[in-house]
């Protein structure tokens, strides 16, 4: 799901690409993403885009007179961007289409394409009429990157977590998602199942400054990768980046110590950890492993790697 650093650049290439120009039309080739009846389609086109704001990990589009474009990519949905008129919506994977124009002159701006490569149809566009109705969708997270040393340990402590569920609770916490709490988990040091009322000062101290650092690193290098593509425009949105430290790593070397990046398994996520820079060596086993294999699972990372080794010479 793309997160915050994906978010902020998103809107800022659009804002590069069509503030001030009109909406020229909307196009959608899916009846079920569009999830509001009021105001209506029409009542937008026409009208010229003024305002960007993120709220949470959805982008809010607004135009004269208080009305809001707000579009949730959820876990698979991606924007394009076209410099031509009216681009045709991708068969399969298209959903909306947004034509722009300039307003003075009505010569073209583009085409922005709504898409989700997954079947599972989860993304949608809300339709808002004024200011407040955007602000009513917002969970109620801080923003990560506008809070002092202060406010982080307040929204932090807020409630009894684990990190991994702290960090990614929408309602404490404002875009971060599965990936980046990773990365900040493993920058920090930190267990991803340590308790959020149980850190000391310390400890803190370091996950304020290792959110704030990765958070900031990420919005530079996609800000960059979009400034160098053919279109200026976010290319390659994903939550799993060769150069990300233990994301997506698991089985690969962490780049820190060297040993193996490890998983805890749920549902559709996993979260990923190194067990010598985060747990002390600690392996941490997810709910249905750790039932099957009972007394068997292997505490240590050496104990896995022992076990492992002997069944190779089986």
């Amino acid at each position: 799901m793309p997160e915050l650093p994906d978010i902020v650049v998103y809107l800022e290439r659009l804002e590069a690409k069509t503030r001030g120009a009109k909406l020229a039309a909307m196009r959608f080739a899916s009846p079920f993403v569009l999830r509001s009846f009021d105001p209506k389609p029409a009542e937008l086109t026409g009208r010229e885009v003024m305002g960007f704001r993120r709220i949470g990990k959805r982008l809010a589009l607004g135009l004269t007179d208080d009305l809001w474009i707000v579009i949730h990519l959820m876990v698979s949905g991606r924007l394009r961007w076209s410099d031509a008129a009216k681009e045709k919506i991708p068969g399969k994977v298209g959903l909306a289409a947004f034509d722009f124009e300039d307003a003075p002159t009505k010569t073209k701006t583009g085409t922005l394409i709504l898409t989700e490569a997954s079947t599972k149809k989860r993304a949608s566009v809300h339709l808002v009429r004024g200011s407040a109705a955007v602000d009513a969708i917002h969970r109620g997270g801080a923003e990560p990157l506008e809070l002092d040393r202060r406010g982080f340990g307040e929204a932090l402590r807020k409630e009894n977590h684990t990190l991994k569920r702290t960090l990614t609770d929408p309602h404490l916490f404002s875009g971060i998602g599965n990936a980046y709490s990773d990365e900040i988990l493993h920058r920090a040091k930190l267990s991803p199942v340590a308790l959020s009322t149980k850190l000391d000062d310390a400890q803190i101290d370091r996950l304020y400054a290792a959110t704030r650092e990765t958070l900031v690193h990420w919005t530079e290098v996609l800000r960059r990768e979009a400034l160098a593509s053919k279109e200026q425009w976010p290319e390659k949105v994903t939550a799993f980046r060769d150069d990300m430290a233990v994301h997506g790593k698991y089985g690969k070397p962490c780049p820190t110590c060297g040993a193996p990046v490890q998983r805890i398994a749920y549902a559709d996520n996993e979260t990923n950890y190194c067990a010598p820079c985060q747990t002390n060596g600690k392996l941490l086993a997810d709910r249905s492993m750790s039932r099957l294999m009972k007394d068997d699972w292997p505490k240590t990372l050496e104990e896995l790697e022992d076990r492992k080794a002997t069944l190779k010479k089986v």
